[in-house]
This record gives structure tokens, sequence and C-alpha cells, in this order.
């Protein structure tokens, strides 16, 4: 294995990580962003009001977007693996 192969499956690594993440991340930004606007636009200045909305909002992302998670991560095992037996 050659320095090129070991870029190869490092970027491909990061990039599967970036998709199977940003699903959830964006969710939770979201959330976030909404909850910040409502805060803002009622004054009222609640430091914990943000946490139980997005930590239900995540776990739904999760919930929802598990099987793409899932076969997005497969794919990736699949390709390493694919390497592994070429060499």
């Amino acid at each position: 294995m050659n320095g090129a192969e070991v870029l190869d499956i490092a970027r491909d690594g990061m990039w599967t990580l970036v998709v199977v993440a940003a699903p959830v991340m964006l969710v939770g930004l979201l959330v976030g962003v909404i909850i910040g606007l409502l805060q803002a636009l009622t004054q009222i200045q609640e430091a914990t009001l943000v946490y139980v909305p997005k930590i239900l909002a995540i776990f739904v992302a999760l919930v929802v977007a598990f099987p793409f998670m899932g076969s997005t991560l497969n794919g990736y095992m699949v390709r390493i693996m694919t390497r592994i037996v070429g060499s």
C-alpha cells in the first residue's frame, strides 16, 4: 500500500463521516437557531430552554436517518474490504 492509497482511504473516511453526521448536525443547528430566535423575540433568556427541544429533535433525526447512516457506513466498509482483498 502506497501513500496515495492511504490518502484515498483517509479522504473516503472523512467524506463518509461528513455525510453520516450531516443530517443530525443540521437538525441540531436548525433547532438551535429557531429556539434562539424565539428567545430573542420573546426576551426569555433561559439557558436551559435550548437543551430539551434540541435533544428530542436530534433523537428523532437519529431514528429517521439511521437506515441511511447504516447503509452509508456499510458501503464504506465494503469499499475498505474490497481494497484489503485486492491487495
